[in-house]
């Protein structure tokens, strides 16, 4: 447990990243059926930040985090999609099926939704998602270079990119493998839920990854579906940003997962920030964030 100073840190980082005002789409476009398969888009939104000219601009594509609750959705990201749209890129802010209500369905064993997410169906909207954006860019931003993707994802989206990142490297039989790996210059990971097992010792997010799964019932016989370090290596340039300060999704998950890249034969790029705890990373008036930002450009052009 945090001690209150760290506490008191925490509450402060989180009620600045959700001060700002949420900004509107350009465009949203429909990957599914369902109420949340959208995806939002920004157009660049070029000023002072700005570090290309508008077209062709890279494609940043974002998912959320809020530990794959119902109550967290893609519009606590908007301003942080808007910053990112202000330096040059085209961003396409998913959204994706997340768990139930508070109160419908605990850790997910039975009955009921679980909170965290829903599986498979978090999973599938992720995948789906991934899968018609390029036509779907073609049609609503023609300016996105799609040749310049990167993927980006904030605590359990965190997971979510590494995840979708993976797809070519899932088990033979799992419904989201792809044949090749994803057309990606790479993804930077914030503060991911990117080792389950790490995860659950510390109880991140009230044992979130366990719920996502389904409990404990089918936790062992799913993670190898879902648990990003266990689906190594990828071949794609990957860069992990942590705040050393983190209480909610703390530095030695990210450290984790970048040890376990290494023991597989790969170099992921682990950016520690001192001093900086979860949600200063999507907070345009944090400097973490454009620490971010920066990393993410370095990818993309």
């Amino acid at each position: 447990m945090p001690d209150d100073a760290a506490a008191a840190r925490a509450a402060a980082e989180e009620e600045s990243a959700f001060s700002h005002p949420q900004v509107d789409p350009d465009a949203t476009a429909a990957y599914g059926d369902h109420p949340d398969q959208v995806i939002d888009f920004y157009a660049p939104r070029p000023g002072r930040e700005s570090a290309a000219p508008v077209a062709p601009a890279p494609l940043v594509v974002l998912l959320h985090g809020g530990a794959w609750r119902a109550r967290y959705d893609r519009r606590h990201v908007t301003p942080f999609a808007a910053y990112l749209a202000r330096r040059g890129f085209v961003v396409a802010n998913v959204e994706y099926r997340r768990g139930g209500e508070e109160g419908g369905g605990g850790a997910g064993d039975e009955g009921g939704v679980p909170l965290a997410g829903r599986w498979p169906d978090t999973f599938d909207d992720v995948a789906a998602a991934l899968d018609a954006l390029p036509s779907l860019v073609r049609e609503v931003v023609p300016q996105a270079d799609t040749g310049r993707t990167v993927l980006t994802g904030h605590s359990a989206g965190g997971h979510l990119a590494l995840w979708a990142a993976a797809r070519h490297v899932l088990p033979a039989d799992a419904p989201w493998r792809t044949d090749r790996p994803a057309p990606l210059r790479g993804v930077v990971a914030l503060a991911p839920v990117a080792d389950f097992e790490v995860a659950e010792k510390l109880a991140v997010c009230d044992h979130a990854a366990l719920q996502l799964l389904g409990g404990k019932g089918v936790f062992a016989e799913r993670v190898r579906y879902a648990d990003p370090a266990l689906l190594l290596p990828t071949g794609i340039a990957t860069t992990l940003v942590q705040g050393r300060a983190d209480v909610v999704v703390p530095q030695q998950v990210a450290e984790s997962y970048a040890e376990a890249a290494a023991k597989a034969g790969e170099v992921v790029g682990l950016t520690l920030l001192e001093d900086v705890g979860h949600f200063p990373l999507i907070d345009p008036a944090a400097d973490a964030c454009a620490v971010v930002a920066e990393e993410i450009a370095q990818l993309a052009w």
